[in-house]
């Protein structure tokens, strides 16, 4: 059985990258390391293994700004191509970029690995760049669906309310990406957040995990029928990492305790919500909010 994984340890990643080197450096007399870029730390990376965890496929996906991402160091062996693998690696890294608000993607695709990219939606554009003065690159675009499309009402809504009273919020522009009932992803411009070291301001990564654990909770009274005014009791944040790049917030039903229940007996319903926010798939800052929702008279 195949499977597409992220990796995990050094041990995962040291495989990833020499599999990368070996199909898209090794043949041009490239040294080991030549097929990783500043950006490693930031991406998303999958790759392809089968039972025994022979590598099969690589990718990897970044953002470029705060709707587009790029696919970059996409390989299938030379032995499986033909067999569905890159198809299953696309939608995979396609899924992660809408995820974490991509609504474009764009690459660079070789000559030969056209036609695949046009099966799989993509638009072809002009020639990018000739690597290693041979290798034709040609720019090639897609424009995403949106997940989840039945809840954009209710997502919109939210936003909405959000730029509407709290300033800040759009300013920032924070928006929800996600959201169906079992997780829930937010983002932000990039471009906006950054302090003097070209990072994200720890204000606004505080900013965003609070409205995110506040959106959980907003998303819960709405399920169950409630109506109630959500305040942040008490929280606190943990910054683990700097931020280079775009930083999605991330929360599931895993990491909420709390119900709406006391509100139908006009009591106060307390939440506490943790929020992760990523850097790539690395946490760069963990979030606790305690949240109270008071029920309206």
């Amino acid at each position: 059985m195949i499977e597409c994984i992220a990796p995990r340890n050094k041990a995962e990643f040291s495989r990833y990258y020499h599999f990368r080197w070996q199909l898209l450096r090794e043949s041009w007399q490239q040294e080991p390391g030549s097929e990783q870029d500043e950006l490693e730390v930031q991406a998303i990376h999958r790759m392809l293994i089968d039972e025994n965890e022979t590598v099969l496929g690589v990718a990897r996906l970044h953002f470029t700004e705060q709707y587009q991402a790029q696919i970059r160091y996409m390989a299938i062996s030379h032995s499986e191509q033909g067999q569905g693998l890159g198809k299953k690696l696309l939608a995979e890294l396609e899924f992660q970029a809408m995820l974490r608000g991509a609504q474009v993607i764009v690459l660079n695709a070789r000559e030969q690995a056209i036609q695949f990219y046009q099966k799989s939606g993509y638009q072809l554009g002009d020639i990018s760049h000739v690597l290693y003065g041979e290798v034709k690159h040609f720019f090639m675009e897609k424009t995403l669906s949106i997940l989840h499309k039945s809840k954009n009402k209710s997502i919109k809504k939210l936003q909405d309310t959000w730029y509407q009273t709290i300033p800040i919020s759009k300013a920032m522009n924070i928006a929800i990406s996600y959201y169906d009932e079992m997780s829930m992803f937010t983002h932000c411009d990039p471009t906006f957040n950054k302090n003097l070291h070209n990072t994200m301001f720890a204000g606004s990564i505080y900013t965003l995990a609070t409205l995110t654990g506040w959106g959980w909770v907003y998303f819960q009274l709405l399920r169950d029928s409630c109506e109630g005014d959500i305040v942040l009791a008490d929280a606190s944040i943990k910054y683990i990492a700097p931020i280079k790049g775009i930083v999605a917030a991330k929360t599931t039903r895993q990491l909420v305790v709390g119900e709406c229940k006391p509100l139908q007996y006009g009591k106060k319903a307390r939440f506490s919500v943790d929020v992760e926010l990523l850097s790539g798939e690395k946490v760069a800052a963990r979030f606790t909010g305690h949240y109270v929702v008071i029920p309206k008279n």
